[in-house]
């Protein structure tokens, strides 16, 4: 049998992109890694589609129904965290809502599930760093002048 650490993962994640911000999870600086951002999403349940797990996932973090949830890429990442190793698929969606539109820019939303917040994020910032964006390439898939309302 293959020990947890050494399993691959499926996870669904939403791509929140609006006026130069993304839409991202922070993780508070631990003895383990420093501040990070995260792209929303979770776990793929055994039995779920892919889109159907970023929709619940939105639901569960932050009380949002998506009104879309449209494929945009699948990417890999693989890493080390903290000396533990990690290996993800990531089925990445470009998603929306009139709940994630109303948002305002200087918003800061606990995850309701966790004990981490939501915030919008400069593209800018991201681009260079502070703070890493995972999955690794997230930033990369925010198309050139990212939509008003969206990806």
């Amino acid at each position: 049998m293959t020990p947890p650490s050494e399993r691959i993962r499926n996870i669904a994640v939403g791509l929140v992109a609006r006026d130069g911000h993304a839409l991202v999870e922070i993780y508070p600086a631990t003895a383990r890694h420093g501040v990070f951002a995260r792209a929303l999403g979770g776990g793929i349940e055994f039995g779920e589609t892919a889109a159907d797990a970023v929709v619940r996932e939105f639901a569960e973090e932050l009380g949002v129904t998506l009104s879309r949830a449209e494929p945009l890429a699948i990417t890999e990442n693989i890493f080390e965290q903290g000396g533990l190793h990690g290996h993800e698929i990531v089925h990445v969606f470009a998603v929306g809502s009139p709940d994630l539109d109303a948002l305002p820019l200087d918003v800061e939303l606990r995850v309701l599930d966790n004990h981490t917040t939501v915030r919008w994020v400069a593209l800018d910032e991201l681009r260079a760093s502070q703070p890493p964006w995972y999955p690794v390439g997230m930033i990369d898939l925010v198309p050139d002048g990212d939509a008003a309302s969206g990806v």
